[in-house]
């Protein structure tokens, strides 16, 4: 499938009487948080609901971190305004726990503390694109991606790549992709929605083809932490050091310590770019909330344990959920080897008849799916092309039972 554009809008001519701005109304609900509201709100009903869409660890906060939020909470010193680029203990862990994990070594200096990931995602965008700067998005993406991106006044060139070949893309895909527009590749693995992580082979790859022609690379290394099968994660900012300066590091804390909820992220990058997306910080939201900071500060400087015990639940849920879909015929899912997502090909049910009715689209099947047997799945819609439906892991070992045995009963008597 060729790379494709989707442009930026046109706000130029936007009508003056419009009630919500036209680059506002321009934003695309987030389908993965849509698809859980659902399926809480039928859950809440009375439903019996399984729900593979939200992509948040089913585990509580471990108990140290949440000590250290409570800790803080009585502290005055927290009550107050703090620097808007973060509070410097949490800068200087991060700096720290970069060079452990990642094996890049940055000044504290170029960290900035933001409000969850989906905040970094935007500041980067917003600050190092102009209009009409094109981005290489590798397709199945993250539903935030495209949106940021937009909203920044950039251009989405979507590069896709099927579950023939693992969902990644290769160099080849992007030089395809590339124009004189072309300003930011970016680097996700492990990957939300597939799962998919490329080798320390590929990474350095791409990074060293990026680096040639001269583009900046936004890596998200949020599921860092969450790999299988042996397989490592990699860098690309320690795989590639030919992108000097020309690289921007996005994470948090949400996945690793099951902290979705306290909403605390960060990017690290070159100083004038950490400096731009700190003033823009400062008059968007200012600091972080200090309390969720100081339970981020307890996360990264402390141990891997917590994480350690959620693999190996997510693991096992892995292979269960992998080798149910497989076993359903016309679905294909490749084995993923980070994150907690699979990403399910399922072309080979379109079109056929499911209890009477023939679906055209995997948005409509996922409402079949929901409508019929109660199980909420996130359409390949919400990520890239139609076709796939991408089902999170990380829920009880159960209610994965119950839920994949639902989609086989139900998806297994296609016609």
């Amino acid at each position: 499938m060729p790379a494709e554009a989707t442009a930026a809008p046109d706000f130029s001519r936007a009508d003056p009487r419009r009630r919500v701005s036209a680059r506002i109304a321009a934003i695309a609900e987030s389908a993965t948080l849509a698809v859980d509201a659902k399926a809480k709100a039928l859950k809440a009903a009375g439903r019996p609901v399984i729900s593979f869409g939200a992509g948040e660890p089913d585990f509580p906060t471990p108990d140290y971190i949440v000590d250290a939020a409570v800790a803080a909470a009585r502290d005055p010193k927290n009550h107050r305004y703090s620097p808007a680029a973060g509070l410097p203990e949490l800068k200087s862990a991060i700096a720290a726990k970069t060079l452990r994990d990642s094996g890049y070594q940055v000044d504290p200096s170029q960290v900035l503390v933001t409000n969850g990931g989906k905040q970094a995602v935007y500041e980067a965008f917003a600050t190092l694109l102009d209009p009409g700067d094109e981005v290489l998005l590798p397709t199945p993406f993250w539903t935030t991606y495209p949106e940021a991106i937009r909203l920044a006044g950039g251009v989405p060139v979507h590069v896709f790549a099927g579950p023939e070949q693992g969902y990644l893309v290769t160099t080849d895909q992007l030089e395809a992709a590339l124009t004189p527009r072309t300003k930011i590749l970016l680097f996700v693995s492990p990957s939300n929605p597939t799962g998919a992580v490329y080798s320390p082979g590929q990474t350095k790859e791409i990074g060293q083809w990026a680096a040639a022609k001269g583009l900046w690379v936004l890596t998200d290394e949020i599921y860092e932490h969450l790999t299988y099968d042996d397989v490592p994660f990699t860098s690309i900012a320690t795989a590639a050091p030919e992108l000097g300066d020309k690289v921007v590091i996005l994470n948090g804390v949400a996945k690793t310590y099951a902290m979705t909820g306290w909403r605390v992220g960060w990017m690290i990058g070159p100083a004038d770019v950490v400096r731009g997306a700190t003033n823009l910080q400062s008059h968007a939201t200012s600091n972080v909330s200090n309390v969720p900071q100081r339970a981020a500060l307890a996360a990264v400087a402390g141990p891997l344990t917590a994480v350690q015990e959620m693999k190996t639940a997510f693991n096992r849920r892995r292979q269960a959920m992998v080798a149910g879909l497989n076993a359903i015929d016309a679905v294909v899912c490749p084995t993923p080897h980070g994150a907690f997502y699979a990403y399910a090909d399922v072309r080979g049910l379109l079109g056929r008849s499911l209890a009477g009715v023939s679906c055209a689209t995997s948005a409509e099947l996922a409402a079949l799916i929901l409508d019929q047997i109660e199980v909420a799945v996130v359409p390949g819609e919400a990520f890239g092309p139609s076709g796939f439906i991408r089902l999170s892991y990380a829920l009880s070992d159960a209610d994965l039972a119950e839920g994949v045995g639902r989609l086989q009963e139900f998806l297994g008597s296609a016609s």
